[in-house]
């Protein structure tokens, strides 16, 4: 959605709120989760049209202790609701309930940007969670000898499902919070500075490099040959840092889907 006509500039620039706006957001309720579940919790932008589109875009992540984003989806629509025409942006956040106990959705976090060069904030509040223990299916044993059994299986494939989790959750948080950090550098394609859009394209990048090789220095890595089919990338973020650089939103979008596929990054869930 392109920028609108509902923040205009004014002579103080003085910015109003989302509220002053007839900007809204409200979330959605989320209950019985257990430990292992993955859900889904909802998020809605919303206005009055009068004529205008906003472009919403989140910037940060649902992650926090004992809870991680796997993915987010948006969805657009358009209401008559009273005579009037409202407009709103779905954002479905789809999180893994890796802990129990009382955890929370942190705030989740917006911009639109405006005609004053200055993006309207937008925020939910904490989202408090009950994460249960995962529900015992298996029925009671009869005899004390059977139970033994069932709970020293229960305890031994516990610790084997914890082992594996410590061995793989690095690695899963760290894709998947490269790959938000990709995807929100792509809705940003159209509305950010192009220079300063590959600076932040690079910081990616170089986190990708320092997470696998354990240096995130990309000219030594790819002069060393870790980093083969860089040279191109490697050499735009050398021309953004030094200000010897025109591009358009193309080139950019190109670039973004080389990073991509160097760095093996899946757009679709």
């Amino acid at each position: 959605m392109a920028i609108d006509s509902l923040v205009q500039p004014m002579e103080s620039q003085e910015l109003p709120s989302p509220k002053d706006l007839g900007i809204g957001i409200t979330i959605g309720c989320v209950k019985n989760v257990h430990v292992g579940d993955t859900f889904e919790f909802p998020v809605t932008v919303s206005w009055s049209v009068n004529g205008s589109s906003l472009l919403v875009l989140p910037t940060n992540s649902a992650n926090a202790k004992g809870l991680t984003q796997i993915s987010m989806s948006q969805e657009s629509s358009r209401s008559v609701v009273d005579g009037q025409e409202k407009a709103s942006v779905l954002f479905k956040y789809k999180i893994a309930a890796e802990d129990t106990g009382s955890l929370a959705i942190p705030a989740l976090q917006f911009e639109i940007p405006t005609s004053m060069g200055v993006p309207l904030q937008l925020k939910t509040e904490p989202f408090p969670l009950q994460v249960k223990e995962p529900v015992n299916s298996t029925p009671i044993a009869v005899g004390f000898a059977v139970g033994a059994i069932v709970a020293a299986a229960a305890i031994l494939r516990t610790r084997r499902n914890k082992q594996r989790a410590l061995t793989s959750r690095t690695e899963r948080e760290f894709q998947l919070e490269l790959r938000e950090q990709m995807l929100i550098l792509k809705q940003r394609i159209n509305v950010a500075d192009g220079r300063q859009w590959l600076l932040e394209l690079e910081q990616a990048c170089k986190k990708f490099a320092g997470h696998k090789f354990g240096s995130e220095n990309l000219e030594t890595l790819q002069k060393e040959g870790a980093l083969e089919g860089w040279e191109g990338i490697i050499q735009a973020f050398a021309h953004a840092r030094y200000g010897a650089l025109a591009r358009d939103t193309f080139e950019n979008r190109e670039t973004w889907k080389l990073a991509m596929k160097l760095m093996q990054v899946e757009e679709e869930d």
